[in-house]
């Protein structure tokens, strides 16, 4: 070796052993804590909008120090919550997991099922209502589920969110503890399916009341007026807005007590604001630290949910200043985690990974403001010609239990005790429905039992379709529709871009600086967990591991 390549083999070798001796990055086998965000109605679009407005160290940080992609999907038609939560944890498509909605009919008790209400189990911690919930719906294991029993139960396992089906769904079946927003009393709750009374510091944080401080303040806008120019006009006739109030600042004390000041206050209402999930940070964080997770060689799991984009976008629609505001604010919270993180545990020794469970279609009234097609479908006005219409058919009768989630159910018993074939009503139930203005297909439940279309809108129905649990006929709409509701301006559940692209981030531990571009599924998210900590995949896993992150 000459003198010249021995100095520089000396160089390298000195730098190399810097470094180490730092401490500054020599990553374990496996992260000590593996966190998953998970956004509830973030399109993808959404992100790169509002990028030069975020932080350095929150959103963008993990985007400019990890692994972005750009061309993440789900695969399934009934882009919802549930399913997009479960979708992520279990690996696969609802048609496996089985949450194919947020709601479904059961024929045998003529009644429609809640996702995650369970009547076996009690309230902890708060009201009872809001504590009849538990995975039992949940037909697959999930990540997390998978990493507990892999490690023996050494594994700590935990999750949060606003609302009890992002909190469930994403942990599974053996989470340590699962905790949601209790809409009564305002505080952190469970169920006896988890545990039979909260730990001693959830007690202390619901003590403190922190709701009551977001509630008793104003929302105001987090930047200047002109960093929201992206945005429509801040008083606009596009939005529902609070009680007809739809331009900042926003009084929250008088709209969380709409009947006086002296009334009672309406703790759910702080779901419509950002502050639902700047409670929700600062709840993790606590977790973190008294749970003492990723303190050890072993693996952890730690699942947030972020809900309050959801509230606001079916509110004020996807291009609202409210919608915008609240995402800058869900950016200053990701900043605060990740700094916690960085500061306690380490870069090295996290993995964190950032997605939505569905995107939102824009307001119809918008777009046709621009002249793009779109619409709101009627369901209760297509519903109650078709009831009219099978009466004329087969006789007066209950043919039709209810329409919900784009899917008719019909009246099975009703139809078996007539004699009749079901496969004939559900044809006829499709063919009519198709001839309403907004409707793009229908298609009938028998269509599906036996079949596999590919790829497209069918294969999209497959993956969405249960046989206990998908209606009788699925109805998709045409793009920029949406169904009407009272309580909504606009939603999502169509197998449509906006409603499917979502965002996609992983930060932390191994994962090197990149961008990709080619498509994968939200079903990967679980294939690669399992892989880089070299456990088993969920037992109804579909997916495939992103081979970025293993370089």
């Amino acid at each position: 070796m000459t003198g010249k390549k021995l100095i520089a083999v000396l160089v390298v070798l000195s730098g190399f052993l810097r470094v180490t001796g730092q401490g500054a990055y020599l990553p374990p086998d496996k992260p000590s804590l593996i966190i998953g965000i998970v956004v509830e109605q973030l399109r993808f679009d959404q992100i790169e909008r509002l990028r030069d407005k975020f932080s350095e160290n929150g959103i963008k940080r993990m985007i400019n120090e990890g692994t972005f992609f750009r061309n993440a999907a789900y695969d399934y038609m009934l882009t919802q919550s549930a399913p997009g939560f479960s979708t992520i944890a279990t690996g696969t498509e609802p048609a496996y997991h089985g949450i194919t909605s947020d709601n479904w009919y059961v024929p045998l008790k003529n009644e429609f099922i809640y996702c995650t209400r369970d009547i076996s189990v009690n309230p902890v911690g708060g009201s009872y209502e809001s504590g009849l919930h538990s995975p039992l719906n949940l037909n697959a294991s999930t990540f997390a589920d998978e990493l507990k029993t892999a490690t023996g139960k050494i594994s700590k396992v935990f999750s949060v969110g606003v609302k009890e089906q992002s909190a469930i769904l994403t942990a599974g079946h053996s989470a340590d503890g699962v905790f949601w927003y209790d809409n009564t009393t305002g505080g952190w709750m469970s169920s006896t399916y988890y545990m039979a009374s909260l730990p001693s510091w959830v007690n202390d944080f619901n003590a403190m009341k922190r709701q009551e401080t977001w509630l008793n303040s104003s929302w105001t806008l987090l930047l200047d007026q002109q960093a929201y120019s992206a945005c429509l006009p801040d008083s606009n006739k596009f939005e529902k807005g609070f009680n007809g109030l739809n331009y900042f600042p926003y009084d929250l004390n008088k709209l969380s007590k709409p009947a006086g000041r002296n009334a009672a206050r309406n703790n759910a209402f702080l779901r419509e604001t950002p502050f639902a999930d700047a409670l929700t940070t600062d709840f993790a964080i606590k977790l973190i630290e008294k749970e003492e997770l990723g303190k050890d060689d072993v693996p952890d799991f730690l699942s947030i949910s972020y809900s309050s984009t959801d509230y606001i976008g079916h509110r004020f629609g996807p291009s609202s200043v409210e919608t915008a505001d609240a995402i800058l604010r869900l950016d200053r919270n990701i900043e605060s985690l990740l700094n916690y993180l960085n500061d306690n545990l380490g870069k090295r020794n996290v993995l964190v990974y950032f997605t939505s469970a569905h995107g939102v279609a824009e307001v119809p009234a918008v777009m046709a403001d621009n002249r793009v097609p779109s619409g709101y479908f009627r369901q209760n006005q297509a519903l109650q010609l078709l009831r009219s219409y099978l009466n004329a058919v087969y006789g007066e009768g209950d043919w039709v239990r209810g329409f919900s989630e784009k899917q008719i159910f019909l009246n099975r018993t009703l139809i078996e005790d007539a004699r009749m074939q079901i496969e004939d009503v559900q044809k006829k139930t499709a063919r009519f429905l198709t001839q309403f203005t907004g409707v793009a297909s229908a298609y009938p439940y028998y269509a599906f039992e036996a079949n596999d279309f590919g790829n497209g809108h069918l294969k999209r129905i497959i993956n969405n379709f249960s046989a206990q649990r998908s209606g009788d006929v699925i109805v998709t709409l045409q793009p920029g529709w949406v169904e009407i509701d009272d309580d909504h301006l606009t939603g999502h559940n169509s197998p449509y871009e906006y409603d499917c692209h979502v965002p996609l981030i992983w930060y932390g531990w191994t994962v090197n600086r990149s961008t990709v571009m080619r498509k994968v599924n939200l079903t990967d998210v679980a294939a690669t967990l399992s892989s880089l900590c070299r456990i088993p995949y969920p037992n109804a896993c579909t997916g495939e591991p992103m081979p970025e992150l293993f370089r």
